[in-house]
């Protein structure tokens, strides 16, 4: 039986819908096209163990990550409203956890059906722009797709993956040692210099086509590369299932540091390629989130690099 309600969705369709959006490239990424691979290190606080037992959280590893941006490959860096995503792979061989997180606290669809819906309506027609007035159509009858959009307005990261706050849209049951299991939202917050949101006006057109990766690149060569995990912690009523809300109160939520990630180096983009990241792969102690579109991650992330490496 499919772990998913009947409808015109599937993680396949999803797949080519996202690569439509982003340009149709054959052998690129469906989702998060352009990025950068990073090599580094984490270190386990105190405290992780009193959320958690996953080993990929409570001890030292080695870290994998890739940062990336969201939309087409060709376009600048200097979008402010583009969406930043930062995966990384905690753990060892028999512990590994593979964690996405992005620069807005939501996703852009409940459903999967919702998902699919609102991306084929931002399908590049011959002209290369979408039909807006399908577009307009398809927001005005589903409010909460508009959201992360809102966010990224309201909320314009830093013109710098180093000094961007990531965030989890999906809510994990995480099981301590004791056996207590709660639901936790991981947030990735920078640990080094306060860097300035950058400003989506004329004067970005001068700015580097590859400035994030420039910045990022210069940050590593002076150790300035540090992210701090927390994981914000659940009340009761909070929901687990709609990832297009937030927990109420949720900038202001307990949450507690796990640990730090500290990028050390870059790593070629084959690297990140080869090894892949699974949202699927959670060592014990970290359980899958229950809402359906994680259901369709795992499932999505194996279909992609296939349909690259076979082209």
């Amino acid at each position: 039986m499919s772990r998913f309600p009947a409808g015109a969705a599937t993680p396949a369709s999803i797949v080519a819908a996202l690569k439509a959006v982003s340009g149709g490239l054959p052998k690129a990424r469906a989702h998060f096209v352009k990025g950068q691979c990073v090599r580094g290190t984490y270190a386990a606080s105190d405290q992780a163990k009193e959320i958690t037992k996953s080993r990929s959280f409570t001890r030292p590893s080695r870290v994998l990550a890739r940062f990336s941006i969201d939309g087409n490959p060709d376009a600048p860096d200097a979008n402010s409203l583009a969406l930043l995503g930062f995966s990384f792979r905690l753990g060892g061989a028999d512990h590994r956890s593979d964690i996405l997180v992005e620069s807005a606290p939501v996703h852009f669809a409940k459903t999967l059906d919702q998902m699919l819906a609102f991306l084929e309506v931002r399908i590049p027609r011959v002209d290369g722009k979408p039909n807006i007035r399908k577009l307009r159509a398809f927001s005005a009858a589903n409010p909460e797709t508009l959201r992360q959009a809102d966010y990224l307005a309201a909320h314009p990261p830093p013109a710098s993956f180093a000094g961007t706050t990531y965030w989890g849209v999906h809510c994990f049951p995480a099981t301590n040692a004791k056996g207590e299991t709660r639901f936790i939202k991981f947030k990735v917050v920078p640990a080094g210099r306060e860097v300035k949101p950058a400003r989506n006006t004329a004067g970005t057109k001068a700015m580097s086509a590859a400035l994030l990766h420039d910045d990022l690149e210069s940050r590593i060569a002076t150790g300035d590369v540090r992210f701090n995990v927390m994981a914000l912690l659940d009340r009761p009523g909070d929901p687990v299932m709609d990832v297009t809300v937030r927990w109420p109160d949720e900038d202001r939520r307990e949450a507690v540091r796990l640990g730090t990630i500290v990028i050390t180096g870059l790593e070629a983009d084959e690297t990140c390629d080869a090894l892949g990241f699974d949202p699927a792969n959670l060592a014990e102690g970290i359980d899958r989130p229950p809402d359906e579109i994680f259901a369709a991650r795992g499932i999505a992330y194996a279909i992609s690099p296939a349909k690259r490496a076979a082209r």
